[in-house]
């Protein structure tokens, strides 16, 4: 294969991740191509890693910066040279493609490094939490996984939303110690049974009134039962198990919104008006330097399978990064 058409990445296949050459993806009328620079892990590569079938290979990576080579006929106000960020899959690689509309200008005078932590915990978030959960200025808010980029990302938009308190769980010690730092206004240990109470109690005796649950499986009963009447649960994340008994009396009794979300089953349309409506609300911050994730560690795109263990050991606080080019 010619190196004009191919490019270097790493492959998820039967036996985990390898560093391989691969063809270069084309872009479609709607993409463009961009020359990755950094790509953030997220929990849902480690998830998803192992997990080909029959030879087949794929590419993780689910945000990355760089600059766009190329664009595709249907592109609108991108061109080839701009510095973006972008969401999408198959960051792992030297070369990546996505949606236009899933692409955004790097904010402010953010390095490229920087903006490589930003997409997917932007637009998680705050689809999670002003979308679907509704937040109003003044309403409590708690974030269950609250020390991981995302979890960062969402303490942060709910303090910048007028959130009274902001409430953040971490399991860790010295990592829940830190939470203050981006918005907690209380960190709880949600291993704790005891951290229920100490939420009710934080919320004047209301309950929670947003809580964006990363965790579920043993939680999500005392989600329940740490929410308000009238509040919203969204469910973000099923890192604690992905089935548990659940409390339908209490659920009924608070009369709680209990949301699922994910962006396996959005369309492009949808995706891209998550992108329009977290842009539109909070551009202004990320411009300022008011939004901002720490990076843990960086390593390079030779050592993914390094990267990924590093991330399973769940030890890091903040984005764990990719340097695929200098």
């Amino acid at each position: 294969m010619s190196s004009a058409t191919t490019m270097k990445a790493a492959v998820t296949g039967e036996k985990g991740l390898e560093i391989r050459e691969v063809l270069r993806p084309m872009p479609k009328p709607n993409e463009l191509m961009v020359r990755v620079r950094f790509c953030g892990l997220n929990r849902a590569d480690v998830l998803r890693a192992g997990r080909a079938k029959g030879g087949e290979a794929t590419i993780p990576g689910m945000d990355w910066s760089g600059e766009v080579v190329e664009v595709g006929g249907e592109v609108k106000g991108i061109k080839p040279g701009d510095r973006v960020m972008c969401s999408g899959t198959g960051g792992y690689a030297e070369y990546a493609v996505t949606d236009w509309g899933r692409v955004l200008p790097i904010p402010g005078d953010r390095t490229l490094e920087q903006a490589a932590t930003l997409p997917v915990a932007l637009m998680t978030m705050h689809d999670a939490l002003v979308t679907n959960g509704r937040l109003q200025p003044g309403e409590s808010a708690l974030i269950q996984g609250a020390s991981s980029g995302v979890g960062l990302m969402a303490l942060q938009i709910a303090k910048l939303k007028g959130a009274k308190p902001v409430l953040g769980t971490s399991t860790n010690p010295s990592r829940r110690a830190r939470l203050k730092d981006f918005g907690a206004d209380l960190a709880l240990d949600s291993n704790d049974p005891a951290w229920v109470e100490e939420a009710t109690k934080a919320t004047g005796g209301k309950g929670v009134d947003v809580i964006v649950d990363q965790v579920s499986g043993k939680l999500v009963n005392q989600n329940v039962q740490a929410a308000a009447i009238l509040g919203r649960i969204v469910n973000v994340g099923r890192l604690g198990g992905n089935a548990a008994e659940f409390d339908f009396n209490q659920h009924a009794l608070r009369r709680i919104t209990y949301v699922g979300v994910t962006f396996r089953t959005r369309s492009v349309d949808e995706v891209r008006e998550i992108a329009r409506r977290m842009r539109a609300d909070l551009w202004d911050a990320l411009e300022s330097g008011k939004l901002a994730l720490p990076i843990d560690r960086v390593f390079p795109l030779e050592e993914a399978e390094a990267a990924q263990a590093h991330m399973r050991a769940n030890a890091h606080f903040g984005k764990i990064l990719l340097r695929v080019a200098g």
